[in-house]
């Protein structure tokens, strides 16, 4: 098997032109997707064109896999579910009010809308929820509304990393105290707190994987990603490489890289990658993946949800920014 690399710059149009290119000129047979939810969206109906399969780990919107796409393959879990573990623990610490943010594009909608319909099973009460424009760089003023609404649990539902940083530092800047703050996903990102430093302890997010994480090859995985690179895998290269360890499982079960052939074998596999649990229904939609959701102490990701994953205890409640 040998493999055809192209950059898209995370440019849509560049994308959705490189897939078309590997497809009808480089004759690929299969294709691994691209980063994001909106660049995989736009170039799923270059594949679904040709009949060629993707699998997908870099998009988590549950509204890709409802256009009745039949070559699409999700790898993550839903980004819809992925705010369950900040908020089950909130629960379980007996808070009662949610205020959420999120930035206004697709996966930040998506994001938000999971926080409020999880929050809700869960018994919070949500006390405040707003949208903002992509490229907003001064939260004040919203910050400054969710001060009034005094909500336990901020959720901010974006999946860039300035905006995280941005908000985070401008809470500090304006005495906003929340027992609990949490992103979806990006949080977990090493960048976070190296940016931050101390004002990102206690922070919470959900995550798709941790280094420490018991599932097969992963050690194995961390450690040579570490000897080639010189630094620790992101979650981003972890989703490639399941992509890829899923792709070569499929076509060793099928014995052919048909799509069709490919699609079938990977209905009915049920598997761990280094990632975790995979497995999907008929749409090529994950419901084998589970997120889960780390704290940020002492400069390092504590593992704290699920319990049987969980390799710290949360610190709860955050502290008042004038007491750290």
């Amino acid at each position: 098997m040998a493999f055809v690399i192209e950059d898209d710059g995370s440019d849509e149009q560049t994308a959705v032109r490189l897939y078309e290119k590997l497809i009808t000129e480089e004759k690929v047979d299969a294709v691994i997707g691209p980063y994001s939810s909106p660049i995989t969206d736009a170039v799923a109906d270059v594949t679904e064109k040709h009949r060629k399969l993707m699998i997908a780990p870099m998009a988590a919107a549950t509204s890709l896999w409802e256009k009745g796409r039949r070559y699409l393959i999700m790898l993550i879990s839903p980004i819809e579910v992925s705010p369950e573990g900040v908020l089950d623990l909130a629960a379980r610490h007996g808070l009662k009010t949610l205020a959420v943010l999120n930035e206004d594009v697709l996966v930040g909608k998506a994001a938000a809308k999971g926080a409020i319909a999880l929050a809700k099973k869960k018994g919070l009460e949500l006390v405040f929820s707003e949208s903002y424009p992509k490229g907003t760089t001064d939260f004040s003023g919203i910050l400054n509304q969710v001060k009034a609404a005094k909500p336990d649990v901020l959720m901010t539902a974006s999946y860039v990393l300035d905006d995280l940083v941005a908000i985070t530092r401008q809470m500090r800047d304006l005495d906003l105290n929340v027992k609990m703050l949490g992103s979806p996903l990006y949080v977990a990102l090493p960048d976070y707190y190296q940016r931050l430093g101390k004002s990102a302890e206690y922070v919470y997010s959900g995550s798709l994987w941790e280094p420490g994480l018991p599932n097969p090859g992963n050690q194995e995985f961390v450690t040579a990603y570490e000897q080639e690179f010189n630094r620790a895998p992101g979650p981003q290269s972890v989703n490639a490489y399941a992509g890829c360890q899923l792709l070569v499982e499929a076509a060793r079960r099928a014995g052919s890289l048909d799509s069709d052939k490919l699609r079938e074998a990977l209905l009915t596999l049920k598997t761990k990658t280094v990632l975790g649990d995979f497995a999907i229904d008929e749409r090529g939609f994950q419901i084998g993946h589970k997120a889960i959701a780390i704290q940020w102490q002492d400069g390092k990701q504590v593992v704290v949800w699920p319990d049987a994953l969980a390799s710290g205890k949360p610190r709860f409640p955050t502290p008042p920014w004038s007491q750290r």
